[in-house]
């Protein structure tokens, strides 16, 4: 197993070509997908383009992508968390995505947590971002408890909006600065 990262409860490790029944589970959940794209992922997208994609940027950069999160007491697959490059080099964006058995025991908060502390603590990031719809409000408490504040509102035209896309995106964000200032308090 190709550890990136462990909290006390979670190990993240990069995911593996084996790993497509995992992904296609975990995107076929109507509930896991409401925010993102409102439908699950077909599996042979998860196998041509989403996995491909995966794998391709831990090649292109090396302590970047997105990482399968498992529970330490027993090794079940709960999701992903990702912390992914950004057109500005020292900026990264972090995500995740959980099954619905994992959500509301903190594990959201736990891995966004140890991301950003790996970005500016091992990484050298100067700033971590994150986004999701105006109206997902679940991840934006996440981001909250996570040390990410609000930075901004936007919109975006889509082809086939989701319900609630007329409120918005949203960004949060943590600068270096910040996230320090906040380690020493």
């Amino acid at each position: 197993m190709d550890v990136y990262l462990e909290t006390e409860r979670l190990t993240l490790r990069r995911f593996a070509e084996t790993d497509v029944d995992l992904l296609t589970a975990l995107d076929s959940d109507p509930e896991v997908m409401r925010f993102l794209t409102g439908q699950p992922t077909p599996r042979k997208e998860i196998e041509n383009v989403v996995l491909p994609e995966i794998l391709k940027v831990y090649d292109d950069h090396p302590e970047l992508g997105t990482f399968a999160a498992e529970q330490k007491v027993d090794g079940a697959f709960i999701g992903w968390f990702g912390m992914q490059p950004t057109s500005e080099v020292t900026t990264v964006g972090v995500g995740y995505r959980l099954n619905r058995t994992a959500w509301g025991k903190g594990y959201a908060t736990e891995g966004t947590r140890a991301l950003i502390d790996k970005a500016f603590a091992e990484l050298g990031m100067e700033r971590v971002v994150a986004d999701t719809m105006a109206v997902n409000h679940r991840s934006r408490a996440v981001m909250r408890r996570s040390g990410l504040r609000f930075a901004r509102l936007y919109h975006e035209d889509f082809d086939d909006p989701l319900p609630g896309t007329e409120f918005g995106e949203v960004e949060y964000a943590v600068d270096r600065r910040t996230w320090e200032a906040g380690r020493r308090a």
